[in-house]
């Protein structure tokens, strides 16, 4: 049976999930903490986080979610035929509402970044922050045929193959090698179906991430990106550029797209940074990015 507090109350951590709800993993250590809510990526799931909760765990109440159909999130309800970001967007909300979490900084990756920014467009006072790793923004030509080609490649390849080929496209270098495998790792547990569902979300893609480029930022942002993430880092780049006055862009040399695990010490380092600066109050905001 759970236990309540002095208080009567049900700590977020005791309580039961329901069923047909995301599967989330809470690492709860008081209501004085402030929380912070993990997004991770297409093909990914919560495992992506384990570098960040080693150390976050201590200074946040963290909430760990695993999207629909990634990792333990399965069967969940509703069930659709297909998906666009409103459905993947209210997913985390329902999680966000059972567990009482009315603010928090939010940290995602890769596609995550997009939900993110559905999140915020729905829910803007919730987002305390939000920090986004491999951040996906404006729709370039790289990403316009990154997108298109995959829906185009699913009527003549296994998806295995398809992921497997994006992931070596995006993660192309021996050093992002480790961070290629964890994610194919995780990407098994996704079905034929369930893939295609996801990769429909390009038909949604290119409107979300419009609306939100073109908005002018309300809410304090970090945008950490690799070096060498050749498909998203310019336009990561363009989007700190147009949204300087709150955004705030940081570039780990020597580093892919997947830069929370590939240099996780760094990647730690300045997001402490940042949060810390930002609890003060006196975030110091870069000048525009060079767009080369």
């Amino acid at each position: 049976m759970n236990q309540q507090d002095e208080l009567g109350i049900l700590r977020p951590d005791q309580k039961q999930r329901p069923e047909g709800m995301l599967h989330y993993e809470l690492y709860y250590r008081d209501t004085q903490s402030p929380w912070m809510v993990f997004i991770h990526g297409a093909g990914g799931s919560l495992v992506t986080w384990k570098h960040q909760v080693r150390e976050f765990r201590y200074l946040f109440n963290l909430l760990l979610i695993d999207m629909r159909d990634h990792g333990k999130s399965k069967d969940i309800s509703p069930a659709y035929d297909d998906y666009d970001f409103e459905i993947i967007t209210d997913d985390i909300i329902d999680v966000l509402n059972f567990l009482e979490v009315e603010r928090a900084h939010f940290m995602s990756l890769s596609l995550g970044s997009i939900i993110l920014q559905k999140l915020h467009e729905r829910r803007p006072q919730m987002v305390r922050s939000m920090i986004m790793a491999g951040g996906v923004f404006k729709a370039d030509w790289k990403i316009h045929l990154f997108a298109h080609s995959g829906k185009f490649l699913s009527y003549f390849l296994p998806f295995r193959w398809i992921y497997d080929m994006f992931s070596l496209i995006v993660l192309p270098r021996k050093n992002h090698q480790p961070s290629r495998r964890l994610f194919r790792l995780q990407s098994q547990k996704l079905s034929p179906t369930e893939f295609l569902k996801w990769l429909g979300l390009y038909r949604d893609f290119f409107k979300v991430v419009k609306r939100f480029y073109r908005k002018k930022l309300e809410t304090a942002s970090l945008v950490v990106v690799g070096s060498q993430d050749h498909v998203f880092i310019h336009a990561a780049k363009r989007f700190a550029s147009k949204q300087a006055h709150l955004a705030q862009l940081a570039i780990i040399e020597g580093c892919g797209h997947i830069c929370n695990i590939e240099q996780a010490r760094q990647f730690n380092s300045i997001v402490l940074s940042f949060l810390e600066e930002l609890d003060l109050g006196r975030v110091a905001f870069p000048a525009p990015a060079n767009l080369d």
